[in-house]
């Protein structure tokens, strides 16, 4: 009985350090905070403006941005916070969605941007050729555990 009672605190205490761990590591890891100052001057160039809000459908206590999202033709800015994740990516599609099952469905046709690696804010150039008015909506997914994080709609 010993040995099952020690097998079992020792199989819950990896299993619980293994999640903090996941949960941690992005933070550990990210690069240093943007400057919000630049943030906020590219911000002011934005063609398109939206928010990221915690209240919808597929975020969750730990799966959540909020905040401003504005879009340049080459550029696209978040000042505001999102829960820390690994491996977010940032996509435009062109139909609103707020959850994994609606994401999932529009996922082969949205437009990879690239990768969040800051949870205060970020910076990410728009790919050569892509055109940020033939899209409606941000979203920032997690690839790894194919979490919805936050979309906004800018148009």
């Amino acid at each position: 009985m010993r040995w099952i009672v020690l097998s079992a605190t020792h199989i819950a205490v990896l299993v619980i350090g293994f999640a903090l761990g996941v949960y941690a590591l992005p933070i550990l890891t990210a690069p240093a905070s943007l400057d919000r100052e630049m943030l906020a001057t590219t911000a002011k160039d934005a063609v398109f403006k939206a928010s990221f809000t915690r209240d919808l459908k597929g975020s969750d206590f730990l799966h959540w941005g909020e905040g401003s999202v504005s879009l340049t033709p080459g550029k696209i800015v978040h000042e505001g916070d999102l829960a820390p994740g690994p491996d977010y990516k940032l996509y435009l599609v062109k139909e609103f969605v707020e959850d994994e099952e609606q994401f999932n469905a529009v996922k082969p046709d949205a437009q990879l941007i690239g990768d969040v690696k800051t949870f205060d804010g970020f910076l990410l150039d728009v790919p050569q050729g892509v055109d940020v008015g033939s899209y409606s909506t941000v979203v920032v997914w997690c690839e790894a555990f194919g979490e919805f994080i936050t979309a906004a709609k800018y148009q």
